[in-house]
């Protein structure tokens, strides 16, 4: 039997703790992201030239669209050719662990595209599987590779032994066939490092994730989780924020504290334009890239980087409210805001594409 991270001695830090640099992987998937990619590139680059100023950024890119990217991003910005099935760093790369004096280490989570054959996004999933494993070679950290399919945007932890996941996503039949909670419960622990599970229910409505837990709340310290809030009736998420402030006020952190909510804005609602949508090449992908359908918007995607936060706008009259709670409950950082609509159309935001390396 493989001895787990926690057995070594590893765990997971916060994202707000020191970081020896992000990584990210380059939008090119035509499927996936219009007009072959080139809008989201372009994003991708505002995205990494803005956390670029506050630590070291690493962009894997294709061997086709190698030279394309290394003209488009700043000198700053260490470009290495690696193969991918699309661009989603949160959820293929590893989560950063580290270990007993400061030694660094990761989970390579096994990937399924978001649910296999039963639900999944897209297929062949392959080479997303594999670059955990090839991140932790090139930053020279231990790799464990964990038992059951997970992706990095279902989890948020505290740095203080809690994780923080949402029900929706983590125990879907299409991740792991018969996972039980406490199956799931004693598998985070033991490859987080973490001692207590706060589980939320349903993620945000829309989300083709299943309800990441990174669009939907996040810790921004310990004892205080920042939630996505909905305050129009109609609106499907105005239940679902209710439901996860009354979890989160029930429950308890490692520590024994009572959670602290605040709330951020949902986004005025975003829909896909006619053009946005004839820009994505037809395929027989699940991806659902329709006029009209909803985006599954959120402030609460974003990256806390050394000195910053790096964080979404969308061009809408809720970025300014966004823009203050996030400066209130990040007083020692710089508040960035990057439009991110282009990265929305592909189903994600600023969290979902970066992938923080933790350092001692």
């Amino acid at each position: 039997m493989s001895e787990t991270p926690r057995e070594a001695g590893f765990a997971m830090p916060a994202e707000w703790a020191p970081h020896a640099g992000c990584w990210m992987i380059w939008p090119e998937r035509p499927d996936n992201w219009r007009l072959g990619g080139k809008p989201a590139q372009a994003a991708f680059v505002a995205v990494a030239s803005a956390i670029a100023r506050f630590e070291p950024v690493t962009m894997l890119v294709s061997a086709r669209q190698y030279e394309n990217a290394r003209a488009m991003l700043p000198p700053a910005v260490r470009v290495v050719e690696m193969s991918t099935n699309d661009s989603w760093a949160r959820d293929v790369g590893c989560s950063f662990l580290l270990g007993p004096d400061g030694a660094l280490g990761g989970v390579d989570w096994p990937f399924n595209a978001w649910g296999g054959l039963k639900g999944g996004l897209y297929f062949p999933w392959d080479l997303d599987d594999q670059v955990a494993r090839k991140m932790l070679e090139l930053a020279g950290g231990r790799r464990f590779r964990a038992p059951l399919v997970i992706e990095g945007g279902a989890i948020h932890v505290d740095g203080e032994g809690t994780a923080l996941v949402a029900a929706q996503c983590v125990l879907n039949e299409n991740r792991n066939e018969n996972v039980t909670r406490q199956d799931m419960e004693r598998m985070l622990k033991d490859y987080l490092g973490a001692s207590q599970i706060v589980w939320l229910g349903q993620g945000v409505p829309g989300d083709e994730t299943d309800g990441h837990i990174d669009n939907l709340a996040c810790f921004v310290r310990p004892g205080v989780v920042l939630l996505s809030w909905c305050d129009d009736p109609a609106d499907p998420h105005y239940t679902v924020s209710r439901d996860a402030e009354a979890r989160l006020k029930d429950a308890r952190d490692a520590k024994g504290r009572m959670i602290q909510v605040e709330r951020i804005p949902m986004p005025a609602p975003l829909y896909y334009t006619a053009e946005e949508a004839a820009g994505v090449d037809a395929t027989a992908s699940g991806m659902n890239r329709r006029a009209g359908e909803r985006m599954a918007a959120s402030y609460v995607n974003f990256y806390i980087a050394n000195g910053a936060v790096i964080a979404p706008c969308f061009g809408t009259m809720t970025d300014a409210p966004a823009r203050a709670v996030l400066a209130r409950l990040f007083p020692g950082r710089e508040i960035v805001m990057v439009p991110a609509r282009e990265i929305l159309l592909g189903g994600g935001n600023i969290h979902c594409i970066t992938q923080q390396q933790a350092r001692a």
